[in-house]
């Protein structure tokens, strides 16, 4: 139970002391990046797909 209102402080104390534009800008910079790493991943499973059936003849 210790542990848990621990996190909880630590984390409002960073919610408070981040304004909110750095937040978004902070989240916006996160999901831009795990969106290229999921958009390159596709691709590459694509061109695996691809290359496997090609092979085959």
């Amino acid at each position: 139970m210790q542990k848990i209102i621990t996190r909880l402080l630590m984390v409002f104390v960073i919610l408070f002391s981040f304004t909110s534009c750095e937040v978004i800008g902070g989240i916006f910079k996160a999901g831009m990046g795990v969106g290229i790493f999921i958009v390159i991943f596709v691709i590459a499973i694509i061109i695996f797909i691809i290359s496997k059936f090609l092979g085959r003849k």
